[in-house]
C-alpha cells in the first residue's frame, strides 16, 4: 500500500541558499585576509620602528637636516655647525619640534613634531658617532626624587629672571622669549640646561651640579600638582597681572559705584 505522505525529494534545497552560502564564504574569506594583512602590517611597521640604525639616522638627517647643517655636520649659511652638539641636544630640538625649522626668525618656536621617536634617536645617535657631545642622563637624574626646597633655591637663583619664578615663561628682548616649563619633559628640561638652545645659557658641571640639576627637575615637577591657596592665581605671573587686575576691576569698580551714586542723587 502506498504511503499517505509522499517522500520529500532530499536533493532539492532553496533558491536562495545557494546565495548565503556565498555570501558567508565571501565575507569569512575577506575578514580573515583583512585580519591577516593588518597583522602582518603592524608586524612589519613594529620591526621598522625597533631595528632603525644609526646609517639609518644618516640618511634621515641627509634627507631632512643637511640643507642647513650640511652633510657632513660642517654647517652651512643658514644653519649652524653641529660639531660637538651632541645626541642630547638633537634630541631636545627635534622631538620639541623646533627642527627642522620652519622659517627664520628671532627664535625657534616650537611645533607639531615631524618625525617619530625611534627616527628622532636614530639620527641622534648619527650625529653623537661623527661628533661626540652631551648625551643622556642616568634615569636617576630625571626621576623627581631630589630635593624640592633646594630645587626651588637654585631656580630662584638661575632661572626665574627668564622663565618667571613659577616657570610660566616670560618676554626677552629682540622678539625672543623664555618658554613655558609647565609641560617640558624632565628629559627636555635636563638637555636646555646641559646644550643652552636659544638664548638659555650652558649650565656646565662647574655651574650646576648633576645633583642640582636633578633638585631643580624635581622642583619643576611638583609646580603642576600645586594648588593655589589664595584663590585665582593669574597665570602665576606675579605684581604685573595682579596690578593690571587691581586697576581694571577694582579702580574700574569704584568708579562704575561713583558714577551710580551721582546719577541717582540726581
Amino acid at each position: 500500500m502506498a504511503s499517505k505522505n509522499p517522500r520529500r525529494n532530499g536533493g532539492r534545497r532553496s533558491k536562495w541558499a545557494a546565495a548565503a552560502l556565498i555570501g558567508i564564504g565571501l565575507l569569512v574569506t575577506g575578514g580573515g585576509y583583512a585580519g591577516a594583512t593588518a597583522a602582518m602590517a603592524a608586524g612589519d611597521t613594529t620591526q621598522t620602528a625597533s631595528t632603525l640604525t644609526v646609517e639609518d639616522g644618516k640618511k634621515l638627517f641627509q634627507a631632512n637636516c643637511a640643507t642647513c647643517h650640511g652633510l657632513d655636520l660642517q654647517g652651512t649659511n643658514d644653519g649652524p655647525s653641529l660639531y660637538g652638539v651632541g645626541e642630547l641636544s638633537v634630541e631636545f630640538q627635534v622631538a620639541t619640534g623646533r627642527m627642522p625649522l620652519q622659517m627664520q626668525g628671532p627664535q625657534a618656536p616650537q611645533k607639531p613634531v615631524q618625525f617619530t621617536q625611534e627616527q628622532i634617536e636614530a639620527m641622534a645617535a648619527w650625529v653623537q658617532s661623527e661628533a661626540p657631545g652631551p648625551t643622556y642622563p642616568a634615569s636617576e637624574t630625571l626621576d623627581g626624587e631630589g630635593d624640592v626646597s633646594h630645587g626651588a633655591e637654585l631656580f630662584r637663583i638661575n632661572c626665574a629672571m627668564c622663565h618667571n619664578v613659577a616657570g610660566a615663561g616670560g618676554a626677552l628682548t629682540e622678539g625672543k622669549y623664555a618658554p613655558p616649563l609647565t609641560t617640558t619633559s624632565p628629559l627636555h628640561m635636563y638637555a636646555a640646561m646641559v646644550t643652552g638652545p636659544q638664548n638659555m645659557p650652558v649650565f656646565n658641571d662647574m655651574t650646576l651640579t648633576t645633583e642640582e640639576k636633578r633638585d631643580i627637575i624635581s622642583y619643576l615637577m611638583m609646580r603642576p600638582t600645586e594648588n593655589s591657596p589664595g584663590g585665582f592665581s593669574l597665570g602665576s605671573l606675579g605684581p604685573v597681572s595682579e596690578g593690571l587686575f587691581i586697576w581694571i576691576f577694582g579702580i574700574g569698580s569704584l568708579v562704575a559705584i561713583s558714577v551710580w551714586i551721582t546719577a541717582k542723587s540726581n
